[in-house]
């Protein structure tokens, strides 16, 4: 055995790729096809390297020809190729080629699986770096339905094969994840970078489902991406199912409103609805190719130190409920958030926000980190088509509505503000209703906490009967004061 010495650091216990795919191979029932498009046949190729794959592999192939792949497949109805139809359409008509060529009384303890991606590498002029969608449907009882697993994947390297080998590594990481960490959903999501670094590649998007994930709620699946920083940002649906943000944006007008909706009152919603007014009254802007988006940071989420997963889905629960489509994001300033959401759009984008969140923008101390400070930020922000909605604050101390005509900022910043209001990036929501201006989030938190009366008439309706039904942020009828 060998001998420790004081001051030894911790070696990681990772098993290394080959590792993982070789304990795969020795599995006597583990056995499935493997159908990658784009990007050579890298995954599949670490398990014949690893050696005894003769078990395991049924079937290895690559479709690149459109053709071969639409005769083996089918066509997409948006005649496109790398997109998650695609990948589920190649996962269930390997799946259905192995039961039907394979006799279930031949292999009684078989545990099937197919492993699919659909990838574009980066292209020639280096421009386009690529991206993919990869996924697994298995069984781990063969007599239980299918499980499935599928991500979206972006490329951060710049060399086509440095991003096949990285692709080859993450398929082993899924297939060996399915098979050996199906019980803890958590870890097996921070094993995809098991031997590889967050500098090769980002996985924006994943969603688990069949019998083994019920449990699983994908939302909270989102939030891991963004806590092993996977990703800057996550997306999903009024329905709780994932989606990509690069798709969902493509192309489209943009409203954002940022806030810790805990819970979501009507403050929020009135916001929301003029907002809206507002933006759709644009030249450019129609309501058929607009997406709005609530949006939560996810330093709002750590408001309290470490994330609270039950408080994070009863926000969630609650955007949901309302309709929403639903962001968390990394980005605690503004421009940033603009930044990303013109990866995917050039068409115009709203932010509606209240006096506090814009006095934030004009301080100094939150771009400190970029060389040309303010400067820099406000060029990024204002130089896309944007407008911000401003909301206004009622100070209760002078009884006055602050908007942007009266708002008061940093002198150092007056002429700042007054160039970008006069250019009419700045708009305020002049058609408000003064009597819920007063209404605060955390004041109702806390009255929900302490069991106090008459806090459900600050909330939209149908907000509070979900709330009591579903017990979200510590509700409880032991509390309520008699």
């Amino acid at each position: 055995m060998a001998i420790s010495l004081k001051g030894d650091q911790k070696l990681s216990t990772i098993p290394p790729t080959k590792s993982k795919s070789l304990r795969i191979n020795l599995n006597t029932d583990i056995y499935g096809t493997f159908a990658e498009i784009g990007a050579g046949q890298e995954t599949v190729r670490n398990f014949f390297r690893a050696g005894a794959s003769s078990g395991t592999i049924a079937k290895a192939m690559s479709a690149y020809d459109k053709d071969f792949s639409d005769a083996i497949y089918g066509i997409e109805e948006d005649k496109r190729y790398v997109t998650e139809p695609r990948l589920k359409r190649m996962l269930r008509h390997e799946i259905d080629l192995i039961e039907d060529r394979l006799s279930r009384n031949k292999h009684p303890e078989k545990l099937f699986f197919s492993y699919a991606n659909t990838v574009a590498t980066i292209d020639f002029a280096k421009k386009f770096k690529g991206h993919g969608w990869v996924g697994i449907r298995f069984q781990l009882d063969p007599l239980e339905e299918y499980n499935e697993i599928i991500l979206h994947l972006r490329f951060k390297e710049t060399d086509a094969r440095l991003q096949q080998e990285t692709l080859g590594i993450l398929g082993v990481n899924l297939i060996y994840g399915a098979f050996y960490l199906n019980d803890n959903p958590k870890e097996l999501v921070k094993s995809f970078y098991d031997n590889l670094d967050e500098d090769q590649l980002e996985i924006d998007m994943i969603n688990f489902s069949g019998p083994r994930f019920m449990y699983v709620d994908n939302r909270l699946m989102s939030l891991q991406l963004l806590k092993n920083g996977m990703t800057n940002a996550v997306m999903f649906g009024p329905d709780g199912i994932n989606l990509l943000p690069a798709q969902i944006l493509y192309k489209k007008n943009i409203l954002a409103l940022r806030g810790s909706f805990r819970p979501v009152t009507k403050v929020n919603m009135d916001m929301y609805e003029k907002s809206k007014k507002l933006f759709f009254a644009e030249n450019k802007v129609t309501e058929k190719n607009t997406k709005i988006i609530f949006e939560i940071t996810l330093s709002n989420l750590r408001a309290e130190g470490e994330i609270n997963e039950r408080d994070f889905l009863d926000r969630a629960e609650l955007l949901c409920s309302l309709g929403q489509n639903v962001m968390i994001t990394n980005f605690q300033q503004y421009f940033k958030l603009v930044e990303y959401f013109s990866e995917f759009t050039k068409e115009r984008m709203g932010l509606a926000m209240g006096v506090y969140n814009l006095i934030q923008i004009f301080d100094e101390k939150y771009y400190r980190n970029l060389s040309g400070g303010i400067l820099e930020a406000f060029g990024k922000l204002f130089y896309r088509d944007l407008k911000v909605y401003m909301y206004p604050y009622h100070d209760q101390n002078t009884d006055e509505y602050i908007n942007s005509e009266n708002l008061k900022v940093h002198p150092r910043m007056k002429e700042l503000y007054k160039f970008f209001k006069n250019n009419g990036k700045l708009i305020n929501i002049d058609d408000f209703d003064p009597k819920i201006l007063d209404v605060f989030s955390r004041t109702v938190l806390k009255m929900i906490l302490k069991g106090e009366p008459y806090w459900e008439e600050m909330l939209p309706k149908g907000i509070a009967d979900t709330i009591k039904e579903k017990r979200l942020f510590g509700y409880s009828k032991s509390k309520l004061r008699r």
